[in-house]
C-alpha cells in the first residue's frame, strides 16, 4: 500500500515527537541501566529533567521538539520556506520566560537574549559555545518537509536557518543537512530506503563538493568526512538484527565522557539515527523502540531515526495510544511554546508545502512563454 505525502508529513512529525518523549525518560543513561530498569523500554513514562522538581507527564516532549515547534510555526505563518530572520521573530514572540532551564537548554536562554537585540539572526549561532552539537540536526525536520523532494533546497535552508544555533558552515550544520536531506528524499513518491541513503551519499560527500585536489589534503581528514563516517557505521552494523546488536557495535566507537554535552555531538547522533533507520527497514514503531534502548542521547537518536522512518513509511506502524498520550502531555505542558496536536503540526506544514508548490507552479506558468 502506497503512503500519501500527507501521511509522510504526519509520520515524520509523530516520529520525532514520540521518539523524543520516550527517549527523554532515559536520556544520558547507559544501555545497561536502561535494561536493568525497564528490560526493554517500549512505552511512554513520566520523567524529570534539569533537577527542577517538575515531574513531566508521560509523553512530554523536550528541548529539541520545542526548538522544532518554533520552526513549524514560522513555516506555517509564512506559508513556505523560511529564513533565519523569520524563525528569530517566532523565538522572540513565542519562547516562554521559564523555558530555558525548564524545557530548553540554559544556553538557549542566552541566545534568546541576543535575539532580542539588533544582532542579525545569522550571527546568533556564533554566540553558542557548542558548535558541533546536535541542536539543529535533531530538530530540523520541518526544514526537510517544507523542501519535500528538493534536496538542494533542504541543504540551503539548513545552512540558513541553522545559523540561529550554530556557526556558519560548522560541523553541526553539515550533519543537520543529513537529517534534512534524508527527510526531503524520503518524501519522494518513489522513495525507498536505499534511495534515501543514496541521496545522502550523493549530496553530502564533502570531497564531491569542492574542486578536485591532488595534494592528499583530504587524506588527513578522512575521518571527518560525513559520508565516510555514515558508510563506515552502516558497514560495521550491517549484520545487526536489533538494538542489542547495535548498542554493542556502537559502544566501541561512541563512548566519550568528561566534557559538556559529551553524548550529544551531531556526528554520533545522526550516524546512529541513520543506522537505526536502516536496521529496522524504516519501520516507525521499531525505529523508536530501537533508538531509545541504545543508551546515551536516546531522545535525539530517536528523533532522527524515527523522523526519517516516518517520512518514508508514514504512520501505519504507530500505536494510536502513543499519539494520544503525546497530545495530552502537550496540552498540559508548562513551558512549551506551542500546544498544537501532532496532526495540527503535520497538517500545518503540509498546507504550507502545498502553498509553496502553488507559488512555484505560478512562477513556472508565468515564465513559460
Amino acid at each position: 500500500m502506497s503512503v500519501t505525502l500527507r501521511d509522510k508529513f504526519y509520520g515524520c512529525i509523530c516520529g520525532a515527537h514520540i521518539g523524543s518523549s520516550m527517549g527523554a525518560v532515559v536520556e544520558g543513561w547507559n544501555y545497561q541501566r536502561i535494561e536493568a530498569t525497564y528490560g526493554v523500554l517500549d512505552n511512554l513514562y513520566p520523567y524529570e529533567h534539569y533537577n527542577n522538581g517538575w515531574l513531566r507527564a508521560a509523553g512530554t516532549t523536550e528541548d529539541g521538539i520545542d526548538r522544532q515547534k518554533l520552526m513549524i510555526t514560522a513555516i506555517i505563518e509564512k506559508g513556505g520556506r523560511v529564513s533565519a530572520e523569520d524563525v528569530r521573530k517566532i523565538w522572540v514572540r513565542d519562547i516562554q520566560p521559564g523555558a530555558p532551564g525548564g524545557i530548553c537548554e540554559p544556553f538557549e536562554g542566552e541566545l534568546l537574549k541576543i535575539a532580542k537585540t539588533v544582532v542579525p539572526a545569522r550571527e546568533l549561532g556564533r554566540f553558542c559555545d557548542y558548535s558541533g552539537l546536535n541542536s539543529f540536526s535533531r530538530a530540523c525536520h520541518p526544514i526537510g518537509l517544507i523542501n519535500a523532494g528538493d534536496i538542494e533546497g533542504a541543504i540551503d535552508d539548513v545552512l540558513e536557518v541553522g545559523q540561529l544555533y550554530q556557526t556558519t558552515n560548522s560541523r553541526g550544520l553539515k550533519w543537520a543537512c543529513v537529517t534534512a536531506v534524508a527527510i526531503a528524499a524520503a518524501t519522494k513518491p518513489d522513495a525507498t530506503l536505499d534511495s534515501v541513503l543514496q541521496a545522502i551519499f550523493n549530496n553530502l560527500d564533502e570531497r564531491q563538493r569542492v574542486d578536485a585536489r591532488d595534494d592528499g589534503w583530504y587524506a588527513d581528514y578522512a575521518g571527518l568526512n560525513i559520508v565516510d563516517e555514515i558508510k563506515g557505521a552502516l558497514d560495521y552494523t550491517k549484520d545487526c538484527r536489533d538494538y542489542k546488536d547495535l548498542r554493542e557495535a556502537f559502544q566501541e566507537r561512541y563512548n566519550g565522557i568528561g566534557m559538556p554535552y559529551n553524548i550529544s555531538y551531531a556526528n554520533e547522533v545522526v550516524t546512529k539515527g541513520i543506522c537505526v533507520f536502516k536496521t529496522v527497514n524504516a519501520n516507525l514503531k521499531q525505529a523508536i523502540i530501537t533508538a531509545v534502548n541504545l543508551g546515551r542521547d536516546t531522545d535525539c537518536v530517536a528523533a532522527v531515526a524515527a523522523g526519517i522512518s516516518g517520512a518514508l513509511d508514514g504512520t501505519r506502524s504507530l500505536p494510536e495510544e502513543w499519539i494520544k498520550q503525546v497530545d495530552y502531555a502537550t496540552s498540559i505542558h508548562r513551558f512549551t511554546n506551542n500546544k498544537r496536536t501532532l496532526r495540527e503540526h503535520a497538517d500545518g506544514l503540509y498546507g504550507a508545502y502545498k502553498n509553496h508548490l502553488k507559488k512555484l507552479t505560478a512562477y513556472a506558468d508565468l515564465m513559460s512563454y
